[in-house]
């Protein structure tokens, strides 16, 4: 519920990666290797720990007692919650064997040794069903007493908070301390002393050499290897061998973070190992040593923070928008924070280990509550005047650019302040006044309380900042489609650059939600338990049951897992397709597109039902899924199944193809592209016409390249009667003839449609290699036979004009 507790999550990260690294493999193995658990006896065991814990709450008076107790309880709550999931596969095991016997028929006798399994059988799937059962209800046990012990935890917190002592200014309370100091001082004087025995006893036992190990390995951890590391990184962020852009900055904050804060604490747990690994340390002392541990590691983490933040001496690299002034002032208040906050976990240690008054207790507290609120109120204080000089600065380059602004009294110049800080600075400032209002009246633990919560989230939002800017510099750097990763992943995937570039941006909200995330778990630490969240979170990776299946987190992850690797494995082979196969059959462009895209989707929805099967729900219950949603799909899915449906039909029998010129309606041009929902075709003003694949099933189409590729010119006019038509066939045959483009098969014909009205109808044909060449050959035709004609002497008809005609000597009717 305050910075101790934030120690202890520290703490507990910094075992869990030493774990981690160093003995997983090995704990696995040894794991493999052990036999199974009885399931019967480790019942009996946890509800032996259950009955404990429950009888060890009665005496249970501190915070940090109800938190071993909560721990205990929700430990017993995952091992009965994991023996449930332990069991039920061996349930099913047995049901399975059932089922294969099957029902004994009316009437007939099973033989001795099949009514024998039977029997043992339905013995054993009791015994496994009677171990659930109490399972569950141990689980249920478990949960409710942890209930039970937050509930308490909360109560006590409150107390806590709302207790009352005499206040830091009455003179009781000071004439009360100096009356205690005396044992007090003797209490810490026999805990120094006790000490300092062990410590002789374990050196002249076991001489020096493991203490001067310890000693010399923290040194050099903590002075020239920290500093070596440092100047390593920063030499590396410089080099041309860092990576382009952001990334060496937030690169550089983050390695300078891990070099501040693993050196000095490794440094402080060797020089503790090494005297406790000869005894030189007592019992009494034991929780002492670790604390020495968790505030060196909470300190270094605070001081590494701020150093990698501020960067006082190289302003380029900095990451938050300060001055160098500023940033100075504020690496001197970071190092009195860390400073103090080490300080203040050690006096709570040595505290408890001394076992000082309460009088002593309240005015250490008093005096630690007084110094945090000095810091917080000098840091808002520099903050202050910082915006204030920067206004300033701003205002003054602005007059000097025009002497005439500032005349209204208005500083156009000052930088606009962000609504996170001035809220920020509001919030601390009313805090800061609550918590000397509340240390004058004498609510010390609030007013300690408030103080180093505000230490405490100005230090998680400052990483929680650091974190975020390099979570999105990462992200985005290692699937840049410039970045050798990226390079790497578009060359093996297939994958578009601007895809590449989409999914670094999806990696980084996935990575910047975790980071908020732990933030928030980090702010929310200090009020609770955070063992009881973490176990919240262990029973939600227990799976969401939904009628018979159970949703894991896990085998949604491999389920996602089992898409992207059939859809990676269709989609090559569809690459391969139509690269590599189909460019060698005689198939034609739109074939080997029909094949190409039907192969896609058939892809997809081969890895969404393979899927969907790692996902657990077997097919059988998709298809009843399916069929519930029938009728809505009928219904609201009406239009996109028609067209989904017609999209098949349409590749699989092919009316149309990629390359066929169509007609459908006013509108006529090439089709580019069939999919499964609509088909493409570009127009001759190179438009594209987006065409529902149901409009081409439905309607009826001209598809002038179907069957015959072949293009037809006609060409008709009327001439006279008295024109010598032998001449004028035989030109418009030379013409044809002429013609590159006209083909020699078919040959053209020239024929008279009819005669009347004193004219002649002349209809001409001819082939040229496609309907695409007609409009251009038909063109160049006229051209030459207008030309031919008019050099022959052969006048074409043209349409009889109709002109009235007054004559001017009638004479005109009378006016009515």
């Amino acid at each position: 519920m305050s910075l101790r507790h934030s120690s202890f999550v520290v703490r507990s990260l910094g075992w869990l990666l030493l774990l981690t690294c160093l003995g997983a493999a090995p704990v696995a193995l040894g794991q493999a290797t052990d036999p199974p658990p009885d399931p019967a006896k480790q019942l009996v065991q946890a509800e032996k720990a259950l009955r404990a814990t429950s009888d060890a709450l009665e005496d249970a008076g501190t915070t940090e007692t109800l938190k071993a107790l909560s721990d205990r309880a929700l430990a017993v709550q995952r091992d009965a919650d994991g023996l449930q999931s332990a069991l039920d596969p061996q349930l099913q095991q047995v049901d399975a064997r059932l089922e294969q016997l099957g029902q004994v028929a009316e009437g007939t006798v099973e033989p001795p040794e099949v009514s024998r399994q039977r029997k043992a059988l339905n013995q054993q799937k009791a015994d496994i069903t009677a171990q659930i059962a109490r399972a569950k209800l141990l689980s249920v046990d478990a949960k409710q007493l942890g209930e039970r012990i937050e509930k308490m935890r909360v109560t006590q917190f409150s107390e806590q908070l709302s207790r009352k002592v005499a206040s830091p200014l009455s003179p009781a309370l000071w004439r009360s301390f100096a009356k205690d100091v005396p044992d007090d001082v003797h209490r810490l004087a026999i805990l120094y002393r006790l000490g300092e025995d062990a410590a002789r006893k374990a050196i002249a036992k076991h001489g020096w050499n493991a203490p001067l190990i310890g000693l010399v390995v923290a040194l050099v951890m903590f002075f020239p290897l920290r500093l070596w590391l440092r100047a390593l990184g920063r030499r590396f962020a410089a080099s041309e061998r860092a990576p382009d852009g952001r990334l060496r900055r937030s690169g550089l904050a983050v390695w300078l973070l891990l070099v501040g804060t693993l050196l000095p604490g490794l440094a402080a747990v060797a020089l503790v190992e090494s005297l406790d690994a000869i005894g030189a340390i007592p019992p009494r002392l034991q929780q002492v040593a670790e604390t020495f541990e968790v505030a060196t590691f909470v300190a270094a983490f605070i001081a590494a923070l701020s150093a990698c933040l501020l960067v006082p001496k190289r302003p380029s690299w900095r990451l938050l928008p300060l001055d160098d002034s500023a940033a100075l002032r504020l690496r001197k208040y970071a190092w009195g924070a860390a400073g103090l906050t080490w300080l203040s976990i050690m006096l709570v240690a040595l505290d408890r280990a001394a076992r000082t008054s309460e009088v002593t207790t309240v005015a250490a507290d008093g005096l630690m509550a007084l110094t945090y609120l000095g810091l917080i109120i000098a840091i808002l204080t520099s903050l202050a005047r910082m915006h204030n000089r920067q206004a300033a600065e701003a205002a003054e380059a602005e007059a000097r650019a025009d002497p005439r602004a500032g005349g209204d009294g208005k500083v156009r110049g000052a930088p606009r302040r962000s609504g996170w800080i001035v809220l920020a600075r509001l919030v601390g400032h009313i805090a800061v006044a609550a918590a000397v209002i509340a240390t004058l009246l004498g609510y010390l633990n609030f007013a300690l309380f408030v103080a180093q919560q505000l230490v405490w989230v100005a230090v998680v939002f400052m990483a929680v900042s650091l974190l975020l800017k390099f979570a999105d510099d990462l992200a985005t750097w290692v699937l840049a489609p410039s970045s050798r990763a990226g390079q790497t992943i578009v060359l093996t995937t297939g994958l578009s650059e601007s895809r590449v570039e989409q999914a670094g941006v999806l990696l980084s909200a996935v990575l910047r939600v975790g980071v908020i995330v732990l933030g928030v778990l980090m702010l929310a630490a200090p009020f609770g338990n955070l063992n009881a969240f973490l176990g919240g979170l262990d029973s939600l990776s227990g799976g969401l049951k939904i009628g018979e299946t159970t949703l894991r987190p896990s085998s949604v992850l491999y389920a996602v897992l089992v898409f992207l690797v059939v859809w990676a494995v269709m989609q090559t082979f569809q690459r391969w397709l139509s690269d590599t196969y189909l460019p060698k059959t005689e198939l034609d462009a739109g074939a080997r597109n029909s094949i190409s895209t039907v192969t896609r989707y058939l892809g997809i929805i081969a890895a969404v039902l393979w899927g969907v099967t790692a996902l657990g729900i077997g097919l059988e219950k998709l298809a009843l899924v399916v069929s519930a949603l029938s009728v809505g799909i009928g219904f609201g899915l009406q239009a996109i199944t028609q067209n989904f449906v017609s999209g098949l039909i349409l590749l699989a029998e092919r009316p149309v193809k990629i390359g066929d010129w169509v007609k459908l309606g006013d509108q006529e041009g090439d089709i580019k592209r069939i999919s499964v929902r609509s088909t493409e075709i570009q127009v001759g003003d190179k438009s594209t016409l987006i065409v529902p694949n149901s409009e081409l099933i439905t309607k009826t189409i001209r598809n002038m390249t179907m069957g015959n590729a072949q293009g037809r010119i006609q060409i008709q006019f009327s001439v006279p009667l008295n024109t010598d038509v032998a001449a004028l066939r035989q030109i418009l045959l030379d013409a044809y003839t002429d013609h590159p483009g006209v083909l020699s098969d078919p040959a053209p014909s020239v024929f008279i449609d009819s005669i009347a009205n004193g004219q002649i109808a002349i209809n001409s044909f001819a082939y040229v290699s496609g309907p695409r060449a007609v409009y251009g050959a038909r063109s160049e035709l006229y051209f030459t036979v207008l030309q031919t004609f008019a050099e022959a002497g052969i006048a074409l008809s043209s349409p009889t004009d109709i002109h009235l005609v007054r004559d001017p000597a009638a004479t005109p009717a009378p006016d009515a």
